[in-house]
């Protein structure tokens, strides 16, 4: 159709790809290629599904030249992602190493992407990775007047050179009994909650949680790589995220930023903490909003987030990890200071966590703060290598467990077995019983914190290497409800 250059885009596209128009035209311009004067329609197919992202502009100005007869090659067996600058130069995008699943699973031979993402997508194989610097070097590539050569690297370099930053729990001095219920909920896969002054090690000993986590299998490590892509937090450096997420937002954290939100749904952090540990420190001090926000992800692993055009699940199976002080001014249980919080008070600022929240919580543990005499000793702890192989010895006996029974989803850790589960796995004796009903008729729990107090007597169990739940194993297990014994 002849008269003036008239420029459109369908298929509901967002701001960023409506203004891939400028973006495109002014690199066709700089290259070399100077616009028709007549109507052009980007149409964006399916047209139902909303369209996101500036990597449809090298794709698009590729299709450009072949419409215009510029561009001989039809790359039938290319997937091509990529933005563009003004002067042509391929930008780096978001998601390309799921854009790299995709190719591989719609059989597409060769994948064309920005340099910068190369090492990211070759990370999946099963399709070539063709590394873009600008516009010009596509056309000549696609043409066969340049060769590029495909990048390759090995996914097991990049997953066994995970690391935590050097941090070990060989550094944490005193409060052994808080290190033992951090190996049980490792273990387990428990969400834990440490209560202490201020000074106690509680961040301390967070942060080395990932330390003992159970090795991360390459599967994990791409499921996580894949939220961590499309959030953009890849780099060539870092291509893939080989050591378990350890996650620790501000308590001023919105609630879209906890869960993943916005007017096109973008992951929050409890998707980036997925397969890792969410921290979340001074929890009482969190919103309540965002706090119960939490049940969701906490129960299922995923996080659902609907909009009036659409409805984003995003993978959210993580550890928590919280923190507290016993009360406002964090000294209740300090012998060395004076608390001048009253009662009231106390049960105030505890009372911002919700009854079903900490009803998801299965270990609260105190951490006292710790004496001269532990801090000056000169000898390092026990190293978290040692930990940890505890740890994968416990969840290898899990797994061997799980493997026994049809269970109508995967279940890795004893935190995720379901009542059904928990009923044919976990018998107890008499003498186990007797102790969890005195536990349960004294502490007043609920239906899901006794069935939480069991799931973590099988973890101790494991640990132990033990076929069976014993009675030491459920007296354990009930010690680890700090806060019900003192609520009661």
């Amino acid at each position: 159709m002849g008269g003036m250059f008239h420029y459109s885009t369908v298929g509901l596209p967002d701001a960023a790809v409506r203004e891939s128009q400028g973006r495109v035209l002014a690199a066709l311009a700089n290259t070399g290629f100077d616009p028709p004067i007549k109507r052009v329609t980007v149409n964006l197919a399916p047209a139902d599904v909303r369209k996101e992202g500036s990597m449809f502009d090298l794709p698009i100005a590729l299709a450009f030249l072949m419409a215009e007869g510029l561009l001989a090659a039809r790359p039938d067996d290319a997937m091509i992602v990529g933005e563009l600058a003004l002067d042509g130069r391929v930008k780096p995008v978001r998601g390309a190493l799921p854009a790299a699943i995709c190719a591989r699973e719609k059989k597409f031979k060769r994948l064309l992407v920005p340099v910068e993402n190369a090492p990211e997508a070759a990370i999946v194989g099963g399709v070539e990775v063709i590394p873009i610097r600008s516009l010009p070097e596509a056309i000549g590539y696609l043409e066969g007047a340049q060769q590029i050569a495909p990048v390759t690297v090995d996914p097991m370099e990049w997953f066994t050179a995970g690391d935590h930053d050097g941090m070990d729990f060989a550094e944490v001095k005193g409060q052994g009994h808080v290190k033992r219920a951090l190996e049980v909920a490792a273990a387990g896969g428990h969400n834990l909650l440490m209560i202490g002054p201020p000074g106690s090690g509680k961040s301390m000993m967070a942060q080395r949680l990932p330390t003992i986590l159970p090795d991360m299998t390459f599967e994990e490590a791409l499921e996580t790589t894949k939220i961590h892509s499309i959030c953009g937090k890849l780099t060539m450096d870092s291509p893939l995220v080989a050591a378990r997420p350890f996650r620790s937002p501000h308590h001023t954290i919105s609630d879209a930023g906890l869960i993943g939100g916005g007017t096109i749904p973008i992951p929050g952090e409890v998707s980036l903490a997925h397969h890792g540990v969410l921290f979340l420190d001074e929890l009482p001090e969190f919103k309540r909003s965002a706090l119960e926000a939490l049940r969701q992800p906490l129960e299922n692993g995923d996080v659902t987030i609907s909009r009036a055009a659409m409805a984003v699940s995003f993978p959210s199976r993580f550890m928590l990890a919280a923190a507290m002080n016993p009360c406002p001014c964090g000294h209740a249980t300090n012998p060395e200071k004076e608390c001048a919080c009253t009662p009231p008070l106390i049960r105030k600022y505890r009372g911002r966590i919700s009854g079903p929240l900490m009803d998801r919580i299965d270990i609260h543990i105190e951490a006292p703060a710790v004496k001269y005499a532990e801090l000056a000793q000169a000898a390092p702890g026990e190293p978290s290598a040692a930990i940890r192989e505890r740890v994968n010895a416990a969840r290898r006996r899990q797994l061997e467990r799980f493997g026994r029974v049809k269970s109508r989803r995967a279940v890795y850790c004893n935190a995720q077995m379901s009542s059904r589960l928990l009923r044919e796995l976990c018998p107890l004796d008499a003498a186990s019983a007797a102790i969890l009903r005195t536990a349960i008729e004294r502490l007043g729990l609920s239906a899901r914190a006794h069935d939480k107090a069991i799931k973590v007597a099988r973890t101790i169990a494991d640990l132990e290497g033990a076929e069976a739940i014993r009675a030491e194993h459920i007296a354990e297990a009930a010690q680890y409800r700090t806060l019900d014994r003192e609520m009661v």
